[in-house]
């Protein structure tokens, strides 16, 4: 074992007890469902804004749409955070993402300066969260996979 193998399992073994501990899991797949518990319910609040969100985006019937937005995202985080079908819905929510990014981020149809910057930041900060998804569900696969009888 190399010595600085060495130093990095000595230091996994004293932050382990924290970053280890199940509610900081269940803090960690909060904040990644953050955004897709913020924006239905602002869309349920809202549903005159939801609904234009909508025909900014081309989808119709808009009322559909939306409806069909804010139970997805209420559902699948639900389902991220309590544990059931936790890979299935991390794998949807990575799909609606990469989906809505493609949709909602055209970042190289924008002319150069600061709106292109901010869609380009913003398309690759969403391809983050897909990624993040994928890994909460081979995580949870990995670990039904160990707890086979």
């Amino acid at each position: 074992m190399t010595s600085a193998s060495t130093i990095e399992n000595r230091l996994a073994a004293r932050v382990r007890p924290l970053f280890g501990a199940p509610a900081l899991r269940l803090v960690a797949l909060l904040a990644l469902c953050s955004a897709y518990i913020q924006g239905p319910l602002t869309k349920i609040f809202d549903f005159g804004g939801a609904i234009a969100e909508m025909n900014h985006f081309g989808l119709y019937p808009a009322p559909f749409f939306a409806i069909a937005v804010i139970v997805f995202e209420l559902a699948a985080s639900a389902m991220v955070l309590s544990g059931f079908f936790r890979w299935l819905a991390a794998l949807a929510l990575a799909a609606f993402t990469l989906a809505a990014t493609f949709v909602a981020l055209r970042f190289w149809e924008l002319a150069p300066g600061q709106e292109r910057l901010m869609a380009t930041n913003a398309f690759f900060e969403h391809l983050g969260l897909a990624g993040a998804f994928l890994i909460v569900a081979w995580q949870d696969l990995h670990e039904r996979r160990s707890h086979q009888p």
